[in-house]
């Protein structure tokens, strides 16, 4: 009996796993073309913006809090820096796009605490209104119209090593992904700022009693979320070559499925860098095997929405059980 139910507990644990390793399977016997080099590299290019962004959510969702500005600051840190290139350079430039994207995250922080949004609900709402004004500024800064990179008399060797360039067998896209990952996954487990966000998302009660900076690690997750997102703004740009004002579009969902796919709890608190790597790995392959099988786009759209409520189901089941 007892076997029974570590086997159990495993196979939860490790449930986007197996996902994985079936939907590999399967997609492989039906369409061999997946293990292609060509639909290897266009999985490893779906990969890189959305785990970015994947990464700065996570930190948000175990705050207890959600982000659907990303779209927005995607568009705005995507059109502006493009836009720079020639007048600045292009390290000034990046440096620009990586400052817009924390400072929009600011923003939002400071307009949740402002606003008394303690509540995930409540940020939806505020965040999802930020996206728009993003978004809207990228729109009104290009007039609508889609800058090409081509077009730049610049040089733009940085961006261009980013998009295409490679060290070795490894991309540079994947060396500055791994990077970030390991800073991450230290700062959220080996620091008190890191321990901070988790009693944030824990009990913002409690947290307050206990000295817990609260206030300041919520603003410390919306500026992580807008750093990362303006890096993968950057990735993106770096490898489409192009600059449209609405190139965020569904990030913010593909992002939020990956978290929350990956095992980081909707209520905050609880989660991993380290598993929502897995989410996004989860989500691209899915999105890249249904697209080798000519699964409609609608049908697509189906099968994320009911992965995610599945991983909430899954999310709330476990917590019950633990008591909590």
């Amino acid at each position: 009996m007892n076997i029974g139910i570590k086997l159990k507990k495993i196979l939860l644990e490790y449930l986007v796993l197996v996902f994985i390793v079936l939907l590999v399977i399967v997609t492989v016997i039906v369409e061999p073309k997946f293990m292609t080099g060509p639909n290897l590299s266009n999985i490893m290019r779906q990969f890189g913006p959305l785990s970015f962004v994947a990464l700065g959510m996570t930190f948000v969702i175990i705050g207890g809090y959600i982000d659907l500005s990303v779209t927005g600051i995607i568009s705005l840190v995507t059109v502006i820096t493009v836009s720079l290139i020639d007048p600045i350079g292009q390290i000034p430039a990046l440096i620009v796009g990586l400052v817009i994207g924390a400072g929009a995250g600011l923003i939002n922080g400071l307009l949740l605490i402002a606003g008394g949004a303690n509540t995930q609900a409540k940020a939806l709402f505020i965040t999802y209104g930020m996206s728009s004004l993003y978004g809207a500024l990228a729109l009104m800064y290009t007039g609508g119209a889609t800058a090409h990179m081509s077009w730049l008399e610049t040089s733009q060797t940085v961006f261009t090593a980013i998009g295409s360039g490679n060290v070795g067998f490894l991309s540079v896209s994947f060396i500055v992904f791994l990077a970030c990952l390991f800073v991450l996954y230290v700062f959220l487990n080996n620091t008190h700022e890191g321990r901070a966000i988790h009693v944030l998302g824990g009990n913002k009660v409690a947290g307050e009693l206990s000295g817990v900076p609260v206030k300041r690690s919520l603003v410390l997750i919306y500026m992580l979320c807008g750093f990362m997102s303006a890096v993968g703004a950057v990735v993106l740009f770096s490898r489409t070559t192009m600059a449209m004002p609405a190139c965020g579009k569904g990030y913010e969902v593909n992002a939020i499925l990956a978290v929350v796919v990956g095992g980081t709890s909707l209520k905050g608190g609880n989660g991993s860098v380290l598993r929502t790597v897995l989410g996004v790995l989860l989500v691209t392959l899915m999105a890249n095997c249904l697209d080798l099988l000519r699964v409609s786009t609608y049908y697509q759209t189906v099968f994320k929405g009911l992965i995610l409520v599945l991983a909430i189901w899954l999310d709330n089941r476990n917590k019950q059980q633990g008591g909590e």
